[in-house]
């Protein structure tokens, strides 16, 4: 391969180690390496399709201790009196050498290598290490490489420490560009002449539908007609060839795939194909080079290629890091693939995470999530609109229900609030889409506040009699509560004529607000009905281990 690039030392100069020269080395003898050199496990190969980033291994007093591998163009053999160091940046300066800012660079990047960690054993899966390296190379400088940060009211909220992968700030608000623009330029030179299709909820057709315009390749998507209106209307601004059919994605992909006249477009599913899962992967990456001390990663699940993708790239890498799923309690597909051992169809209802919504997880990328996620858990509507309103608040970011769902399950009521895994440790949550309509973005907000005891309904029966509404209204914003709403019921009050049940919505500060409210209005002698709350309830399920790879336990506490 060095002398198809240009013959040997065509520059007159000693080389970076090459994709293939660097595999080579990883495979052959330790008697190769010059002392103080270290064998690089066999996921090097992998990250060997990368020529950028560095790779440092985390010392036991946590210090870095890195091994510089190079070699002479002349020779091959190890250079003499080489510094303990490996690396495959272009820069000289190790000390000084720090991650690229969002703002210095774009693209998928491969994160520093955990050279303390044993290599994990690969099982024969659809899609490789290898892949989600190469998507990197192909999507890098095409899709923004958004900021990891950390945010400490939300911290504070879960009780450990949060950092938000801002993938909803995408051209498109989603994290499908990653893999929509691997698989795009994946294709033969023929097939993007003749154009591809998709079924999807709406963010893959619109990072579908904006690749495709950019590279010149002709794109149809097939949409269910739950989908949301903005997503419909950006697609078809990008040059999309939008149809609407079917209640759900599953409805969408059987048309899509049965209909003579699509016959001859490619078919990109937008959870299973590989190329698909090895572009979201390319996330793991980036996120292992934000935050090389994570500790866990809480990902949104609805069809699998996201968690796949993710899950491969940072166990490979960084095999202590927790993986784990959230999925909604209405669509929980990932939930029964692992009960079944395979992927198997569940009844979709309506919910809030619409872009989670896919009643059967894709096949190939169930199968390599399986070896890779530590477990899958779910979340209830109720959590994923204080999710979104949470984000609103402390985040000021707009994120649609499914790209929230990974909030919902770490805030209080949720599934994974104060789990022992995360209390204290440093949690990675994508924020995958910020594709919601406004009209259910306003819902979602009010779902939020009324799940946060910060609008709540309540019935109160008072005197019908003139100046009767006028005391009790007068006695609410005595404590400070603003009306929202009010109604009159008198005919469903049998016990006395001369009484009026009334249906009271009051915005409050939150649950201490209300218990000052109830008490005030029951002192005064008015009787207070308050609707009952949801219970909250989540489970776990674990997903299997797999040879070479430590065993997993599940807390007592949530154990199914």
């Amino acid at each position: 391969r060095i002398r198809q690039r240009g013959g040997r030392n065509k520059f007159g100069m000693r080389i970076l180690v090459l994709p293939a020269l660097l595999a080579l080395l990883a495979s052959s003898s330790e008697a190769f390496f010059a002392p103080g050199s270290v064998r690089l496990p066999s996921p090097a190969r992998g990250l060997a399709s990368s020529s950028v980033g560095s790779y440092a291994r985390r010392g036991a007093a946590g210090g870095s201790h890195s091994f510089l591998l190079s070699l002479s163009a002349k020779d091959g053999k190890p250079r003499q009196g080489a510094q303990p160091t490996v690396s495959m940046k272009p820069k000289e300066d190790e000390e000084n050498y720090s991650a690229p800012t969002p703002s210095e660079m774009t693209g998928a990047i491969p994160p520093k290598w955990h050279l303390d960690k044993p290599p994990v054993e690969r099982p024969n899966i659809p899609v490789a290490f290898e892949d989600v390296c190469m998507a990197g190379q192909r999507i890098r400088g095409q899709v923004k490489y958004t900021a990891c940060a950390k945010n400490p009211e939300i911290s504070e909220i879960t009780g450990c420490d949060v950092y938000f992968k801002h993938e909803y700030k995408q051209f498109t608000g989603s994290f499908k560009e990653r893999g929509a623009r691997n698989a795009l330029m994946s294709l033969d030179e023929k097939q993007k002449e003749v154009g591809v299709i998709a079924a999807s909820a709406g963010n893959h057709a619109l990072g579908l539908a904006y690749h495709g315009k950019l590279l010149g390749i002709p794109v149809t998507v097939i949409m269910p007609q739950t989908a949301p209106l903005t997503k419909i209307n950006k697609c078809r601004k990008l040059g999309a060839n939008v149809v609407l059919f079917g209640a759900h994605i599953g409805e969408a992909k059987d048309h899509a795939l049965s209909d003579p006249k699509f016959q001859g477009l490619q078919y990109i599913n937008g959870y299973d194909d590989p190329a698909i899962v090895a572009g979201a992967g390319t996330i793991g990456l980036e996120i292992l080079e934000q935050i090389p001390e994570v500790d866990a990663i809480v990902v949104p699940v609805g069809g699998a290629g996201l968690i796949a993708g993710i899950s491969l790239a940072v166990k490979s890498i960084a095999p202590d890091v927790e993986v784990i799923g959230v999925e909604p309690e209405r669509c929980a597909s990932y939930t029964e693939a692992v009960r079944q051992g395979t992927p198997s169809g569940v009844e979709v209802a309506p919910t809030l995470a619409d872009g989670l919504a896919v009643p059967t997880v894709g096949p190939h990328a169930f199968e390599v999530a399986r070896h890779y996620v530590d477990s899958v858990h779910l979340t209830s509507e109720k959590q994923v609109a204080l999710a979104v309103l949470r984000l609103v608040e402390h985040e000021k970011a707009v994120v649609e229900g499914g790209g929230a769902a990974g909030l919902a399950a770490l805030l209080p009521g949720g599934s994974l609030y104060r789990d022992p895994r995360l209390v204290g440790k440093k949690v990675v949550v994508p924020l995958c889409g910020g594709n919601i309509d406004i009209t259910i973005l306003g819902r979602v907000i009010e779902r939020g506040l009324a799940a946060d005891k910060r609008l709540v309904k309540m019935y109160i029966t008072v005197s019908d009699r003139p100046g009767g509404l006028s005391a009790l209204t007068a006695l609410i914003a005595g404590t400070g509560a603003s009306i929202w709403d009010i109604s009159h019921e008198r005919a469903w009050l049998h016990e006395s004529v001369d009484q009026v049940r009334n249906g009271v919505t009051v915005e409050l500060t939150g649950p201490d607000h209300l218990d000052q409210l109830v008490e005030a209005l029951t002192t005064e002698g008015y009787p207070v009905e308050l609707p009952p709350d949801e219970a909250v309830e989540g489970g776990a399920v674990v997903a299997p281990g797999f040879s070479g790879y430590r065993e997993k336990v599940t807390p007592e506490w949530n154990t199914d």
